[in-house]
């Protein structure tokens, strides 16, 4: 699994980093970066639904 976001549509309200701090985080310029872009079998179900609970819906994943 691979996770990705959309830089022009995330307004980086962190809830993905909430969810899923392993994977997501943001940077000083408050723009979401993505850790670990292949998803670890042990962070899939954390980084599913971190992505489920995007407000803009900027995160998408490639099973």
């Amino acid at each position: 699994m691979r996770v990705r976001v959309d830089p022009l549509v995330c307004e980086a309200n962190a809830v993905c980093v909430g969810l899923a701090p392993e994977v997501f985080d943001l940077t000083d310029d408050d723009e979401l970066q993505v850790l670990r872009p292949a998803v670890p079998p042990e962070e899939q179900d954390r980084v599913r639904h971190a992505v489920r609970s995007c407000p803009k819906a900027a995160l998408a994943l490639e099973e």
